[in-house]
């Protein structure tokens, strides 16, 4: 099997785009709040995390030559394309440079998360203690001892910085880093961790890039991510953006009748197809 598409999805969330438009790939589609669905999890915490350990847990033998993490939405303001368009990226997306690379990150832009996003050592609380009770614990407080608690014997980095979020590919070279037991490991750590189900994902979100091969911080070159990733290789480029690609909205949710309508309720002239 060439690749297979993982997607985490809920049962609000309309996940068939993908089989409509991506008819040729093979799709593992998870229903992460319906113990009843075909493909499910354990418990609906982490986030998208728990589906991607789960399926690099029951799929470890069988796991495609590219697997493609992906969340439920189509259009959603992470996606690293002018209309938010996940399925524009997996157009491009070159997957034998993801033979190559072992791990790609489907955001070129740095914008959230690059060139530097947590400090694992210096900005760290004690056993998940609030300082404050009135303020919640953030990733960054909580990453050194999530960290040790995962990767025992490894060393804490001193800087974190990968681009946002969670929406990757890998090559089965890169998850065979690993034992099976390792992802069981790091699953098991997930069902019983106090940290939230936000917290405790996000986490994750800051360590794919690790697990699989790369440095701690791994932000490549805008102009080079996005010929290297998408296979767009003339565009004008400063060392953390490219223009005309990904412009972060000011608000995460995408305006009603997006890609159509924007978000003064005027007419897009999308041409992608719906």
């Amino acid at each position: 099997m060439k690749v297979e598409i993982v997607v985490a999805s809920q049962t609000f969330e309309d996940t068939s785009w993908v089989a409509r438009h991506l008819p040729g790939w093979a799709r593992s589609i998870y229903v992460t709040d319906d113990p009843s669905a075909r493909l499910t999890v354990p418990k609906n915490k982490g986030r998208e995390a728990m589906v991607y350990l789960t399926h690099l847990i029951d799929r470890y033998d069988t796991l495609a030559n590219n697997t493609i993490f992906l969340h439920a939405s189509r259009f959603a303001w992470h996606n690293d394309d002018p209309d938010y368009d996940a399925l524009a990226t997996l157009h491009r997306l070159q997957l034998d440079f993801v033979q190559t690379s072992g791990y790609v990150n489907l955001r070129c832009a740095w914008v959230i998360g690059c060139p530097l996003e947590v400090r694992p050592l210096a900005d760290a609380v004690d056993e998940y203690a609030e300082q404050d009770p009135m303020k919640k614990l953030t990733t960054k407080q909580v990453f050194k001892q999530a960290f040790e608690e995962l990767m025992p014997g490894m060393t804490v980095p001193h800087v974190i910085g990968v681009a946002c979020c969670s929406q990757f590919a890998i090559s089965r070279e890169a998850a065979h880093r690993w034992t099976r037991g390792d992802y069981i490991r790091w699953r098991e750590w997930l069902l019983n961790t106090e940290l939230d189900d936000e917290l405790s994902g996000r986490v994750l979100e800051y360590m794919w890039h690790i697990i699989f091969g790369k440095n701690s911080v791994y932000c490549p070159l805008a102009k080079q991510c996005y010929c290297r990733v998408y296979g767009m290789c003339d565009l004008d480029c400063e060392e953390d953006k490219c223009k005309g690609r990904y412009v972060l909205p000011k608000v995460s949710t995408l305006p009603e009748g997006w890609p159509e309508i924007g978000w003064s309720g005027e007419h897009r002239n999308f041409s992608g197809p719906l």
